[in-house]
């Protein structure tokens, strides 16, 4: 059985997206399982559907509009370098409202409404292939995986939301007894839950490089160090991950084929240029290639 996983990392989703196009368009793969962790549960449905242009079409034309209903960022372009602020006027209005978020991203909720329809998800949910994405659970600290096939449309319509929702910057939703948030700040990278699922060779794709090419920027005010100290912590549940992936990989005796990004894309992944992630695609295109092309010639050695 196989598996594909994609890792949170906001508009590096893109990336993902370029990496499934020629995984499935030119190398042919098809894949029983797919898991996704917040961007990469946006992913995983249109692919399994085989809808790559259409998912193209919505990563690539997705704005911070289209998702923040309140939004907590205002976006500056220094010496062509995108930087974070707080945006002053919004966040107060957050807490004159009593709301425990900076932010909250409702529309989000809408435009995966509309971009994943009744009928798509009634195709995915009758057909033999799995799609689950990934939630915390705030109030009990765990990870949860949801099913699409245990849920209702606006059910996991609403668990695809709640695993992008990179709190405090986003909606806080409760659902239940249960506070939750975003799949990231418990398993950025489910390796794990795909093997433990029956899969028996994994593609993976992780939305960050190897090692570290570079010193991080650290910011230059609370609300931009907030992000980068959020975006630190991610960093070391993904190590986490990949670790007790590749060893319950290696007890299981589980191909796995791990695709980084091969340069740091950006700063703050929370920040979404429509020009930057048409760029990302082609580049998550061009590299797996690139890499499928020399795994061939290692081969053929």
């Amino acid at each position: 059985m196989r598996a594909l996983v994609i890792s949170g990392g906001g508009s590096k989703g893109a990336f993902a997206g370029g990496v499934a196009q020629y995984l499935m368009e030119v190398k042919g793969h098809k894949y029983d399982l797919l898991l996704g962790t917040s961007t990469g549960s946006l992913l995983i449905p249109h692919l399994a559907l085989g809808k790559v242009e259409k998912i193209h079409g919505i990563y690539t034309n997705v704005t911070m509009d289209k998702i923040f209903n309140v939004n907590p960022f205002i976006v500056k372009k220094r010496d062509g370098v995108e930087t974070v602020a707080i945006n002053h006027f919004n966040v107060i209005w957050q807490f004159l409202r009593g709301r425990k978020t900076f932010g909250e991203s409702k529309k989000l909720r809408k435009y995966i409404r509309k971009s994943f329809t009744r009928a798509e998800f009634e195709e995915l949910k009758h057909s033999a292939c799995n799609i689950v994405v990934t939630v915390t659970n705030l109030s009990k600290n765990e990870c949860e995986y949801k099913c699409i096939k245990d849920f209702s449309y606006d059910q996991f319509c609403d668990w695809i939301w709640i695993s992008c929702n990179y709190v405090p910057f986003m909606s806080l939703v409760k659902k239940g007894k249960s506070v939750y948030g975003d799949g990231g700040f418990s398993a950025l990278v489910p390796i794990r839950e795909a093997i433990q699922r029956g899969a028996t060779e994994v593609d993976v794709v992780v939305l960050e490089t190897e090692t570290l090419t570079s010193p991080r920027a650290v910011g230059k005010n609370p609300f931009s160090l907030m992000v980068d100290l959020f975006g630190t912590l991610l960093d070391q549940v993904e190590k986490h991950d990949i670790t007790i992936g590749k060893l319950s990989a290696k007890n299981n005796n589980v191909k796995l084929n791990i695709f980084y990004t091969p340069t740091s894309l950006t700063t703050n992944a929370l920040v979404f240029n429509k020009d930057a992630m048409k760029k990302w695609w082609e580049q998550g295109y061009e590299y797996a290639q690139n890499k499928s092309e020399i795994m061939s010639e290692v081969k053929e050695l």
